[in-house]
This record gives C-alpha cells, structure tokens and sequence, in this order.
C-alpha cells in the first residue's frame, strides 16, 4: 500500500490538495512505512479540470492521498481515480505521527475503508 502526503517540507501535512507542488510517497513494506520518493506536481496549469487532473495524475502511484485540505470536485475526481482521499485530523500534524495512527489501525482493527484500500492494493 502506498500514500503520498501532500507537503511543503516533507514533514508536515500541510498543504491543499490542489496547490501542492510535492507529494511524498510512502510505501509499507515488511510492516513498516517506507519512503519511497518525492511526487512532483509543480507544474502549473490555469484550468481547474485540467490541474485537478494533472495533480492526480502525479500521485498515481498511491492508494491513499493524504492532504491539509481537498475540495469536493477534486476529492470526488480524486475517488474515481480508485486513490482514497484523507483530510489529516489536526493542522501541520507530521508524517511521521499519521503512519504511526495508520500502521496501529493496520495492526488492530482497520476500518472498513482501509480494509478496501488494503485489498486493492494487493
């Protein structure tokens, strides 16, 4: 399973879905996240339907996207794309403390979002 998080400085959950200039990949492997690499986006595009759709196509590669913020339109594009869209719970919350949570729901009990995405991934 793969997530890329929206970031301004590879720390932090912090920036919006549609103005993110890097995704930063991470991928479990042997029951631990590991990252993987850093998604470019930066390309700038003026139509909102034709970045939306470049955005998602810079974060193919994962399963899960994990933002600060996500319209409704791009949350929605996002969701066809077969990628699950995450709203991270508290503002500038790091990386590194939303693995810790998803390898624990991983672990224990996984919601049934989770058990769908982890499914998929396979």
């Amino acid at each position: 399973m793969k997530i890329a998080f929206a970031s301004t400085d590879g720390i932090h959950i912090n920036e919006h879905f549609g103005w993110c200039k890097n995704f930063y990949l991470y991928e479990l492997q042997n029951g631990k996240f590991e990252f993987v690499e850093i998604l470019d986006s930066s390309k700038e595009l003026q139509d909102e339907i034709d970045k939306l759709t470049y955005k998602i196509e810079s974060i193919q590669k994962a399963n899960i996207v994990c933002v600060a913020q996500i319209g409704p339109k791009a949350s929605t594009m996002v969701k066809s794309a077969n990628i699950y869209p995450l709203k991270s719970i508290n503002e500038n919350e790091t990386i590194e403390k939303f693995l810790d949570i998803l390898s624990n729901l991983i672990n224990t009990n996984p919601p049934l979002w989770l058990k769908a995405v982890m499914a998929k991934a396979v």
